[in-house]
Order: C-alpha cells, then sequence, then structure tokens
C-alpha cells in the first residue's frame, strides 16, 4: 500500500502550550483557550494501539463527525469552530466531563458479551430476559463509562456517578437528556441511509459554565452500524449482523488470540486486512453521509496541515 499515514504529529503552533496524544487524536492546547484536534490515521482495539495506521482513517472520523455536529448544532451546542484541514478540527477548549455517555439501542457487543455470560444488568441497568444477540432493546439504554486517561474505560452507573460526585444529578440529567436526543437523531439519519446506528458514545465538557458537545460522534471508532435492510432476516435466522463499525477489528484480534490482556501478543495486520480496515472506513462515510469520499493524499501532508492550521489560528486571533 503505497498511501501516506499520518501516524503522529509533533507540530509547534502559535500560542501553544502543550500536546495531549490520545489514542488516535493529537490534541494541541493553544493559549489555554483552543484545541486543535488531529486525527491521525491510528486504531485502537481493547484499548491499545494497533502498531499499523490505516490509510484515510483520520480523514474519515474528522468528515463525519464534522457532518454530525453541523447537522446537531441547533439540538446540542457543540466545540467546533472552524475545519481547516481534512484531518483537523479547531474548537474551543472545555473542561471535559470525565464519562463517555453511551447508548444502546440494540443488544451487541460489549453489553452482549455480558449478557451472554448471564448478567442482566449493565450499569445498573436491567436488560430483559428472552433477547438474543442484536436484538433491539425496548428502549434506548445508558450505560455510561468513566473517562481513563490511560488503561481500561470502566462500567459505572448513574447511581456510582452521582454517590462519587464526578457530576450532580442536574448536570447528569442534563447530559442524559442530550445523549438520548443525540441518539434519536442519529438513528433517524442512518436510518434514512439504510443503516441502523447500534450503540455509540459521546463525550460533554463545560464551556463558560455550558455543557457541550466535545470529540466526535456518530464515526465508527464510537459507534456501531448494522444494514438496515438485512436486519430482520438475519435475525429471524440467527444469523450474525453485517456490521459497519470496528467490531470486526475486534473479532479479527480475538481470532488471532489478542484481546488486550497481560502476557498477549498483538498480532500484525498484514497489508490486505489494513486495506480492507481502510475500505470499511471509507465505505461508512459514505453510507452515512451520503457524499462521495474524496481521498486527500499527498507526500507534503505534515506541511499542508500545519499551513492551514496557521491560517486558521489566525483567522480566530491567535
Amino acid at each position: 500500500m503505497n498511501f501516506n499515514t499520518i501516524n503522529e504529529t509533533q507540530f509547534q503552533f502559535p500560542g501553544q502550550v502543550n500536546l495531549y496524544k490520545g489514542k488516535v487524536r493529537d490534541v494541541y492546547n493553544i493559549n489555554n483557550k483552543y484545541l486543535v484536534m488531529v486525527a491521525s490515521d491510528r486504531i485502537s482495539a481493547f484499548d491499545h494501539i494497533l502498531p499499523r495506521a490505516i490509510p484515510f482513517k483520520g480523514q474519515v472520523l474528522n468528515g463525519i463527525a464534522t457532518h454530525f455536529m453541523e447537522l446537531t448544532k441547533d439540538l446540542v451546542p457543540n466545540w467546533i469552530m472552524d475545519t481547516p484541514d481534512p484531518n483537523v478540527t479547531v474548537g474551543k477548549l472545555c473542561e471535559p466531563i470525565k464519562l463517555e455517555m453511551v447508548i444502546r439501542g440494540y443488544l451487541s457487543g460489549h453489553a452482549w458479551r455480558q449478557y451472554k455470560d448471564g448478567h442482566r444488568m449493565l450499569c445498573g441497568v436491567e436488560m430483559p430476559d428472552g433477547m438474543k444477540e442484536s436484538d433491539k432493546f425496548p428502549e434506548p439504554i445508558i450505560t455510561p463509562a468513566t473517562k481513563a486517561d490511560e488503561g481500561h474505560d470502566m462500567d459505572i452507573s448513574r447511581e456510582e456517578i452521582l454517590a462519587q460526585g464526578i457530576v450532580d444529578e442536574k448536570t447528569w440529567n442534563k447530559l442524559e437528556e442530550y445523549t438520548r436526543a443525540l441518539y434519536k437523531f442519529g438513528h433517524e439519519k442512518a436510518m434514512e441511509r439504510g443503516l441502523i446506528l447500534v450503540d455509540t458514545k459521546y463525550e460533554f465538557g463545560f464551556h463558560e459554565g455550558e455543557i457541550i458537545l466535545m470529540d466526535e460522534i456518530h464515526t465508527p471508532d464510537s459507534s456501531r452500524y448494522f444494514y438496515a435492510d438485512t436486519y430482520q432476516d438475519l435475525q429471524d435466522k440467527s444469523v450474525p449482523q453485517k456490521q459497519l463499525s470496528k467490531e470486526f477489528v475486534r473479532q479479527w484480534l480475538i481470532e488471532q488470540g489478542f484481546m488486550g490482556l497481560e502476557g498477549q501478543t498483538m498480532p500484525t495486520m498484514p497489508d490486505e486486512f489494513v486495506k480492507e480496515i481502510s475500505d470499511r472506513y471509507i465505505d461508512l462515510y459514505e453510507q452515512i453521509t451520503g457524499k462521495k469520499f474524496v481521498r486527500f493524499d499527498s507526500d507534503n501532508r505534515s506541511a499542508q496541515i500545519e499551513s492551514r492550521v496557521k491560517a486558521s489560528l489566525e483567522k480566530i486571533g491567535v
């Protein structure tokens, strides 16, 4: 594969205070007022960064997140100010709320793994008996996780969140309201495109006392999608759903004997699997947005990003 990937960045922007490297994003603090978020082509699973970057993955993530932030900005306020490059978003610096607001409309992924092990409570929420994998819940359930700086995010209940003082009840109620509204919107938009938004997560923060939506939304890194046209037939036959999500990467790793546990060796992804991942990300972009994906590739991506970000920062007065 000859495409150039953005594996990591080391820019020095005007007003730069620090650089935080997440699993996928490189986040630059500008004057403790703004953030420059660069979506790299890194991919993570089981809270580990995989050795090989995926061509165009960052562009896909940034493009989908920007698409949905724009569509939902009147529903929930968000952090975005500018998107100067296909891999970059510039926005307001927020005080993060240390929670991932996970919402599940269907029994899949982590919830299914818990369910088949006999558990009927997840994050203090009861899951009905008699369900099979990928069945729709009577109502979407919110199953929060603590947001870890390193290592594994941990399931947590509403009661534990309030008891630990992570947020107060008024803030929790607003987070729940926003989470349900965003999921309802995302599910409806997905259905219009022939997809089902199975589950997803949202992250929020405070900006000048207001709760606002941060990070990415409805991307394949934060969400799981099924194909709507084959959903019921596959359920009736008890056949696994075809997914547009990162779950197939996790399944491949599991088949190679890796689940991120101590003593396990991370397998090396062959070229053909890296290409398959890239193609699946691009497929999701086109499916969910209805837009044709334009591959943005060049030998000087780093210089392009740097010049575009500097122009954006100058425009907002940095």
